[in-house]
């Protein structure tokens, strides 16, 4: 199991560093339910990659099982991952905001201060399930986690560990927000420009790491 939790560490780190969630949990917390809507998010995003990792190893759990099988098709999704990912580097490296530009943030971020406690967990569930980097590696720790001979059992304690892990970076404000109290929303407020202003190079960076990861040991594995 410790070597299934091994192999998709690295995507959990990228799911973790997701500027754009992060940015959007801070915005509740300046609100009038920020106490509720703050895990209530973090909630969702759980529950997101719980949705994912349900199907993916269900679908995916008992294919090619004992038969050699498993190894091929993981490394072919292992490829075919690798590549979307660089897509998206490169998409994410286009739409970075260029020398004195602000970057733009979503329009629906607008609407952060009306959110009741049931929007704020269902934005936090479609942006862990839906964001397109999000459900390449959520996608890809699952089916790596699949494709390992570990028992079922395993598989869910390893993915669960995957998406405890994936969830650090939304958790985090609100953990702030708790702990520190009236110093909190300067540190904030710090983490929010940042990371709205950094947003599109940290996505390249991450999506093209482990985008090349992946190529890379799928190319390893099939050409073994």
């Amino acid at each position: 199991m410790g070597e299934a939790i091994g192999s998709v560490l690295p995507m959990a780190v990228g799911v973790a560093l997701s500027p754009i969630p992060i940015i959007a949990v801070i915005l509740m917390l300046v609100t009038k339910q920020a106490r509720v809507n703050g895990p209530m998010f973090v909630l969702g995003w759980l529950i997101g990659l719980a949705v994912i990792g349900v199907i993916v190893i269900g679908i995916l759990g008992g294919v090619g099982s004992g038969s050699g099988d498993t190894a091929t098709w993981a490394l072919w999704l292992e490829l075919v991952l690798g590549v979307l990912l660089l897509v998206v580097a490169a998409r994410q490296f286009g739409a970075r905001p260029h020398d004195g530009e602000t970057a733009p943030t979503p329009p629906w971020m607008g609407a952060i201060d009306a959110f009741s406690p049931v929007k704020a967990l269902a934005a936090g569930a479609l942006l862990s399930g839906l964001n397109p980097k999000n459900l390449l590696l959520a996608v890809g720790g699952a089916a790596s986690i699949a494709a390992s001979e570990i028992p079922t059992s395993q598989q869910a304690i390893a993915y669960l560990v995957f998406a405890l892990i994936a969830t650090i970076g939304v958790a985090l404000p609100v953990v702030i927000y708790f702990a520190l109290g009236d110093r909190a929303p300067a540190i904030l407020d710090r983490m929010k420009a940042w990371m709205g202003q950094h947003n599109a190079v940290i996505m390249t960076i991450l999506c093209l790491i482990i985008g090349v990861k992946l190529i890379g040991q799928a190319f390893g594995g099939l050409t073994a």
